[in-house]
């Protein structure tokens, strides 16, 4: 209603509903604008224009905004890679830049293109370009996926940029301190994300040319080009990125045991769910984000898809349109409001709601089954009761076909995890956020990890005890457990342990899902002949007669 502003519902005569908004003439003119933008940026646009019905044509059409389209120009055919192996004295001749942590494996060479705002990204980030700023968060994902690789002044092995480059396999330091300030925009280095080293140049001995960044190195017929041993302990995927499982559904892996929808709400959504609530859009939001986890699911049916219920913090929800109005300015968002204490919360349960109708929508309506729940950062028992109220007024109950997980992040879960059990089908170990909870590190600093990589490691026996304790309990009272972090990924040793504890499933990034499973086949083979030994010493049986030799 243009004099009081509200949103009213009116009935639309079936003529001016067929009738078209844009005229012949208006069409061709706005496409040959189109035209002329891509030809000067040299690559796909996304645009947005505007029409002044009062005004006249031409004279009333406005160009209001052109950036790097990220979505189709992805689905051009990508340039073969071709790698020159080296050895190492050769690279350590050149110039070194910036040293940092090698979050994600991989060696790439091209521009450098050094953006401190997602709004300079979207003016200077071209595909294939070495993207080097601070830190990013999930507003970035569009532009971290065109770039070839990814250098950050901030952040540690598991902060948003070493997770999301390891998951669309593009080369990433990060913590390198000084990178926005080192490396210059349009001049050319090498980035040797193996070793944690940016170099001056493009080194001709590493790379015959310029790298393109390869899902995971695996295209979909090439999968399976060896066989892959069958596991007892199941193996799942992360994902964060919908149109990504095209490149993995072919990977050997049993469902997907962590899908964050952080991505779709920053990237498909790109508004605070309560701006919409209160415009009245919530629908916008209901069907973007089922669209958004029915890709994955109905691509990987029937396996399991296990949606982890939105885990932004406050200053990351500030970033959405209209989230300056919603959230408040926390010092420390890691530790504040977010998880299920959102969810219940009165000023974000309306929103927590239109994320239920989602996954209902999905299950429901479109039939996808597979989809199943997990509730992130939970901390007492009294508020997973209040969200679990919440969800079956939306129509989500527990049930044969629908389970409920809960992430084992805070360390409150591990001490009353009898208790969490009897509210849960099961367990996902965070062990990023479950190690720094521990030990008292924050995640994202490259200060303690540069004095001593002890500081944050999920090997540390405090946390080890943690995660065996919550798996024997767990199992007592008939609940699965599954871990999502990173440690498996990284620490065959720990997987092993996780192994030997018992653990029910295993969830790891696309890049190492093959190596995972036959990492895991070999632990549970080498456990099985252990125990046969075991069997076989008990009964007094000798497996090989012992023979002393004299000289």
């Amino acid at each position: 209603d243009p004099k009081t502003g509200k949103t009213i519902h009116a009935t639309i005569p079936t003529e001016r509903q067929n009738a078209p908004c844009l005229s012949d003439e208006e069409i061709i003119y706005l496409a040959k604008l189109a035209k002329r933008i891509e030809e000067h940026y040299g690559r796909p646009q996304d645009i947005e224009w505007a029409i002044d019905k009062d005004g006249k044509f031409p004279d009333n059409i406005f160009i209001v905004q052109s950036r790097p389209e990220t979505v189709w120009s992805l689905k051009e055919e990508k340039p073969k890679v071709e790698v020159t192996k080296v050895a190492t004295p050769t690279i350590t001749e050149k110039v070194i830049v910036v040293k940092g942590l090698p979050a994600s494996p991989g060696l790439y060479a091209g521009k450098a293109k050094v953006v401190l705002t997602t709004e300079d990204a979207a003016k200077l980030i071209q595909k294939g370009d070495i993207l080097v700023t601070k830190m990013t968060n999930p507003d970035w994902v569009p532009y971290m996926r065109v770039a070839g690789a990814i250098v950050t002044d901030e952040g540690g092995m598991t902060c948003h940029a070493a997770i999301v480059s390891r998951e669309l396999g593009i080369p990433c330091i990060v913590g390198t301190g000084n990178a926005t300030k080192a490396l210059i925009t349009n001049k050319e280095y090498t980035v040797d994300a193996k070793s944690g080293i940016v170099y001056e140049g493009i080194l001709e001995e590493v790379v015959a040319k310029p790298i393109m960044p390869s899902a995971v190195g695996i295209e979909a017929p090439l999968a399976f080009a060896e066989p892959v041993p069958i596991t007892a302990t199941k193996i799942y995927m992360n994902l964060g990125v919908p149109e990504k499982i095209e490149d993995y559904k072919n990977l050997p892996f049993d469902g997907i045991g962590l899908m964050r929808v952080e991505f779709i709400m920053a990237s498909y959504i790109g508004e605070h769910p309560n701006y919409l609530l209160e415009s009245g859009q919530a629908e916008k939001f209901i069907n973007k984000m089922a669209e958004g986890i029915a890709q994955v699911a109905r691509a990987i049916q029937p396996r399991p898809v296990v949606v982890r219920f939105s885990d932004f913090k406050t200053n990351e929800y500030r970033q959405l349109k209209g989230g300056e109005k919603y959230e408040p300015t926390e010092d420390n968002p890691m530790l504040g409001w977010r998880g299920v204490s959102r969810y219940i919360s009165p000023q974000y349960e309306k929103a927590f709601r239109l994320e239920c109708k989602a996954i209902k929508k999905v299950r429901d309506e479109w039939g996808l089954k597979n989809v199943w729940v997990m509730l992130p950062f939970v901390r007492c028992t009294w508020e997973v009761e209040e969200c679990l109220r919440i969800m079956k007024e939306e129509g989500l109950e527990r049930s044969r076909d629908f389970k409920i997980w809960l992430m084992a992040e805070v360390p409150s879960i591990i001490f009353m995890a009898d208790e969490f059990s009897e509210l849960c089908d099961g367990f996902s170990i965070g062990s990023n956020d479950l190690t720094q909870l521990i030990l008292g590190t924050d995640r994202d600093s490259a200060i303690l990890p540069a004095i001593d990589s002890r500081y944050f490691d999920e090997r540390d026996p405090a946390v080890k005890r943690a995660i065996a304790h919550l798996i024997e309990t767990a199992h007592k009272k008939g609940v699965t457990v599954s871990i999502c972090g990173q440690a498996p990924s990284v620490y065959p040793e720990f997987t092993e342990f996780l192994i030997r504890c018992g653990i029910d499933s295993v969830s790891v990034n696309p890049d190492v899902v093959i190596q995972t499973r036959k990492l895991v086949a070999s632990i549970e083979q080498k456990i099985l002949l252990e125990r046969l030994a075991e069997l076989r010493d008990k009964a007094g049986i000798k497996s090989k007669e012992k023979y002393e030799f004299s000289f």
